[in-house]
């Protein structure tokens, strides 16, 4: 039986987070990289907040307990343990959620039970995966945050290990799709009685079915649906109009013929900030007077400090996360009921397009956790994420002007991010055609030896990692007209990309006019935290 928290009629009411700018005096907050900027919008703006978050399950272990033994689609878990099995844990890496979440994390305890289940069954024949597919490893530290001190000292680092793609010896091929896509995966997985697979559900283009045929494959398997011409017809948030959904049901259906999987999947709210910084997730005309000054301290702060401090500032927020669902069993079952849950909590419903969409773009997105966010990252970020932060049909209508507010600056994490580096200052100074990209050069850094061993064995993404964060951005490279970035500090970084720049929003709309016309509908969405606009 699935569990989710139960909600009340105002927690369920969103027609107060649709407003209209009405004093030309009032100031909004805009996240503006590791710092913010408060600007005036116009007259008759619209502004689109995150919803509240919803109450959680004041129980999380009880849940945990009720999801395991009644699943959907499947026997209870401990009905299906049985001694001399072999079993295998994989679980949701450091990408999500964002920001991480504050200890005690919710994978840590999801895997304390189900630990506690396969040993009061005598299975002692275990292995736990962190889930990275071509991500970078997660360091010991971050190991033992996601999965707990007791977990991570009786297994790391035997039976508790980041997934490696490139370790050949150890992967096997599963088969091929009926489209002839080849599947791969680690043999200790494939020799599994039994794969648990616990998910942290952020937003809708996480877990079901492409939780596995992601996390635990190779390059020869992602590069069948993370490519340019699968990315350009996929919708982020909308499983039914995402071509990189369908090549993972396909590759997930060749997988479930050879793998037993059993999951755990989970939702959460939109708590995203903790104690002091409460009121950056909501309206700003509500916040105290102490919030004010508090938020005004910071900004200046913000504003003054040098970077490497504002990093490791914004870097250390953990949130406060309440658990709002949660659903164990068959793959689709339980991800239709994730589903339904996470747009509950997310979806805001919003009327019509707008000619300009405004966004404040933060510091952190699924591939810097404890990094830097890079221009490369900075274009996933905007064009591949927060554009795509909608269902139904996009904010912002086709040929219309996206506006992001962020300091833009050639920084890079060349431990993390060494072949981001190369295909900034190589790839991008020859092209930022997606195809020209894509021929042309992916499969070099693919194949490439140092980057493979950057990632083997130090903690860096895969070499062809920064191809897909490019591609990701695809449809909306091709469907917005003008992108414009407030407060860009390298001006030569918005050249490469491929972006105007303006010194402030008003300045933008300004620009935006030759573009859209004279009298465009400008739509502000107010993120984070995140959520999603349901346009009709």
């Amino acid at each position: 039986m699935a569990q989710r928290g139960q909600w009340s009629a105002a927690e369920l009411d969103k027609s107060a987070l649709v407003t209209t700018v009405e004093d030309p005096k009032r100031k909004y907050v805009f996240h503006y990289g590791e710092g913010f900027l408060t600007e005036r919008l116009p007259l008759g703006t619209r502004v689109v907040y995150p919803p509240p978050p919803l109450s959680p399950i004041a129980d999380v272990d009880a849940a945990i307990e009720q999801a395991m033994e009644h699943p959907l689609g499947m026997d209870p878990l401990s009905a299906q343990l049985k001694p001399g099995m072999k079993v295998t844990i994989a679980f949701d890496d450091l990408s999500l959620p964002l920001p991480p979440m504050k200890s005690p994390d919710l994978r840590g305890r999801m895997i304390e039970k189900v630990l506690a289940k396969l040993a009061a069954k005598g299975v002692d024949d275990v292995h736990i995966v962190a889930a990275l597919g071509l991500h970078r490893r997660m360091t010991p530290g971050e190991l033992r945050h996601a999965v707990g001190p007791r977990v991570y000292k009786a297994h790391f680092p035997r039976t508790l290990y980041n997934h490696d793609a490139e370790d050949r010896e150890n992967i096997a091929e599963v088969g091929k799709t009926s489209r002839g896509e080849t599947v791969e995966m680690p043999k200790r997985v494939l020799d599994s009685d039994l794969l648990i697979y616990v998910n942290l559900n952020l937003t809708s283009m996480d877990g079901g079915v492409k939780s596995v045929p992601t996390g635990l494959t190779t390059y020869q398997t992602l590069r069948h649906h993370h490519n340019v011409h699968t990315l350009k017809h996929t919708s982020l948030m909308d499983p039914s109009r995402s071509a990189l959904h369908d090549s993972c049901v396909r590759q997930n259906a060749v997988i479930e013929e050879h793998v037993k999987v059993f999951k755990i999947e989970t939702t959460f709210n939109t708590n995203t900030f903790p104690g002091m910084l409460r009121h950056l997730q909501k309206p700003e005309w509500t916040w105290a007077p102490w919030e004010r000054a508090v938020f005004q301290n910071t900004k200046a702060f913000m504003g003054t400090a040098p970077f490497e401090l504002r990093r490791s500032i914004f870097h250390s927020i953990r949130s406060p996360y309440g658990l709002t669902g949660i659903a164990a069993g068959a793959t689709g079952p339980v991800h239709d009921y994730t589903l339904a849950n996470l747009f509950q909590q997310q979806a805001v419903p919003v009327q019509g397009q707008a000619d300009v969409l405004i966004v404040g773009v933060p510091y952190l997105m699924p591939y810097n956790v404890n990094s830097v966010l890079n221009p490369v990252l900075f274009h996933c970020l905007v064009l591949g994420y927060l554009f795509n932060m909608y269902k139904g049909k996009p904010l912002l209508r086709k040929g219309g002007v996206l506006i992001a507010t962020h300091p833009l600056e050639e920084r890079f994490h060349a431990g993390h991010h060494p072949s981001y580096i190369e295909f900034y200052n190589r790839v991008l100074s020859q092209t930022r055609d997606q195809q020209g990209v894509e021929k042309g050069f992916e499969a070099e850094f693919a194949a490439n030896p140092k980057y493979i061993e950057q990632y083997r064995h130090g903690y860096a993404f895969h070499g062809v990692h920064p191809f897909y964060a490019w591609y990701w951005a695809a449809a909306a490279q091709d469907y917005v007209g003008k992108t414009i970035v407030v407060g860009a500090k390298d001006k030569s970084v918005a050249d490469r990309l491929g972006y105007a720049t303006a010194p402030s929003v008003q300045q933008a709309l300004d620009m935006a006019k030759d573009t859209v016309g004279p009298n465009p509908k400008v739509t502000y969405l107010h993120v984070p935290p995140i959520f999603l606009a349901d346009v009709t």
